[in-house]
């Protein structure tokens, strides 16, 4: 059952704290600058691939997404598959809340940076819909 709250609580809690961070845009430092919340504007996907295209990149998202809710409303009239379940609602939310920013500001507002993550992982900054998307899919594809 909490499957089908998931996509909501995803999405939600990512609105909200895009809301926040769109009107407190001073960065903030925690755990000794391990984690650093900030803004910014994506107008691309992941690592703000297709930025100059964003019209490609946001009729990609809407597809993705509709697919996406297609599978999760799908799965849910099956039995048992739980963790599937789970999976696609964290998929869907995560798609939903990216693709909503895509559509209503013309960009996806990321906000969580780790500044001392190794390799390239530090440069990249984050939302909590890119870790749902990120955790669902390898639960979906893992567990399919």
């Amino acid at each position: 059952m909490i499957s089908l709250f998931l996509p909501f609580m995803v999405a939600g809690s990512d609105y909200k704290i895009k809301g926040y961070r769109e009107e407190n845009r001073e960065e903030q430092h925690y755990l000794k600058d391990q984690v650093r919340l900030t803004t910014y504007h994506n107008r691309g996907a992941f690592l703000n691939i297709g930025k100059k295209r964003p019209a490609i990149v946001c009729v990609c998202s809407v597809i993705f997404t509709i697919i996406t809710g297609v599978i999760f409303i799908i799965t849910l009239t099956c039995k048992g598959r739980g963790i599937l379940k789970a999976g696609l609602g964290l998929l869907l939310g995560g798609a939903f809340s990216n693709t909503y920013d895509r559509i209503k500001k013309g960009y996806v507002v990321d906000y969580l940076n780790f500044p001392k993550a190794p390799g390239a992982i530090k440069n990249v900054i984050f939302n909590i819909s890119d870790f749902a998307i990120i955790i669902g899919s390898a639960i979906s594809v893992f567990h399919s």
